[in-house]
This record gives structure tokens, C-alpha cells and sequence, in this order.
């Protein structure tokens, strides 16, 4: 059967994944003992912020994928009920990238469309009102160029998300997926941005511009930013 959009209905995601797999090259040596979302900042882990924006959010299911020091972020976090959540795990001999940690933990995220979340990524974005239209691939959340990607990765024009054009905009991390966006790929290392420039090529992404806070916690300067903000009570939390 073709695939076809409908804009007249759309779909709430009923899980989350959390992207926990990356290494934190640019964190080190922060990261050398500790995985990059156990950091501390404002007086928890970056992914409990995560964890409790989600559950207020109406969230139940959460998954979660690791790679390097992925033992911690096991014992740190249990089974989620302490935020009222169930959290598995996806655990990674190697760091499989976007793509391929999303296809191997397919089998968790259950029926329906799910929410994917960069680890890495703090934002006041209230996560209860991301949906997917029925017969979309891919909603994605996008936002104003940073400093450190002024390029910007895609273009949004009328709620439809494209590959090319102007101006652009950055990929923030967030995204609401189809499970048919991974039909055919296997659970082995590769990247997320060429299976979204295909359903874009065929119409089946649309986005949304988040023009609230946003920050990708990637290096020591941003995550400094981030203590700032937080323990000095500057601006929304996530």
C-alpha cells in the first residue's frame, strides 16, 4: 500500500526513546568515568530532567540506550518508578549512531509513533503537544541556527520539512517518528539524517520551529552555560 498522508488526524506518541549511547568526546574529561547524561547540573543528572519533563508530559514508557559506561545509567536510573515511569534499556556493545540504535530498540517502543530524544539536549518545549500527522514518517522539532551550526541542517515552509533551500534551520534532537522510517535497516551503525531526507523527498516530514530555549550540551562551554542557568535560576528549566 502507498503511503499517504492525512492531516486531518494525527497521532500522540504513547513512548520516548532517550538517545544515552554517545561518548561525550567533547565532555572529556568529564566523561572519561561518568556517562555524559549522569552529569550533574542544577542539582540532578541531565537525564532526569529528561525523565521528569516526560512524565509530567503524561509519558509512561521510556527507552533508553547506552554504550559507554552504560552499567551507570542502568543503577542510576532503575526501573523509572520513582518518576512514575517504566524504563528499559537498549544497551549497545558499540555505539550504533542515531539510526542504528533507534532500529535495535524498535521491538520496545511498542505500536504506534514514539518520541526520540537526544540525551544531550536541554529545552523549555513542552513535549504533551508533539504529535504525527497519520501517514507522516517524521515530525520534527526544529530551531534557530546556534552559533556552533550556523548552517542549519533543514528547511521548514509551511509545516513541511525539506532537505534543501533557504533559510535553514537546526535539527534540535527532537523528533516523533513512524516505525516504516526504519523499514529494511538492521541494527548496525548509521546515521538518522539520510532515512529523514528520503521521506522528505517523497513529502512525508513535517516540522515545527521552537523558538524558546534551547541548548545542545555537547562540549564543557555549553554545559558550564547550562550550571549557569540552572543554579543561578536564569530563564526556564527544561
Amino acid at each position: 500500500m502507498p503511503l499517504s498522508r492525512n492531516a486531518g488526524k494525527a497521532n500522540r506518541p504513547s513512548s520516548c526513546m532517550i538517545l544515552a549511547a554517545g561518548r561525550g568526546e567533547r565532555l572529556r574529561p568529564l566523561t572519561d568515568h561518568t556517562p555524559k547524561p549522569l552529569l550533574q547540573a542544577g542539582g540532578k543528572p541531565l537525564i532526569v530532567w529528561q525523565l521528569e519533563k516526560l512524565a509530567a508530559a503524561g509519558f509512561r514508557e521510556v527507552v533508553i540506550n547506552h554504550a559507554h559506561l552504560g552499567g551507570q545509567i542502568e543503577r542510576a536510573l532503575g526501573d523509572g518508578s520513582r518518576w512514575g515511569l517504566r524504563i528499559r534499556y537498549s544497551a549497545e556493545g558499540q555505539a550504533l549512531e542515531t539510526g542504528g540504535g533507534i532500529c535495535k530498540a524498535l521491538p520496545l517502543l511498542g505500536k504506534g509513533p514514539f518520541l526520540v530524544i537526544n540525551g544531550d539536549v536541554f529545552t523549555d518545549l513542552e513535549y504533551a503537544g508533539l504529535v504525527l500527522a497519520e501517514g507522516d514518517l517524521a515530525h520534527l522539532v526544529l530551531v534557530d541556527n546556534p552559533p556552533h551550526h550556523p548552517q542549519g541542517d533543514f528547511v521548514l515552509q509551511q509545516g513541511r520539512v525539506q532537505a534543501q533551500g533557504e533559510p535553514r534551520l537546526t535539527f534540535s534532537g527532537i523528533g516523533v517518528y513512524d516505525a516504516r522510517l526504519f523499514a529494511d535497516c538492521r541494527p548496525e551503525p548509521f546515521p538518522l539524517a539520510p532515512l529523514l531526507r528520503r521521506a522528505m523527498a517523497k513529502g512525508l516530514v513535517s516540522g515545527a520551529h521552537h523558538g524558546g530555549y534551547w541548548l545542545d550540551v555537547g562540549t564543557v562551554e555549553r554545559y558550564q552555560e547550562l550550571k549557569n542557568r540552572l543554579e543561578h535560576g536564569t530563564g526556564n528549566h527544561a
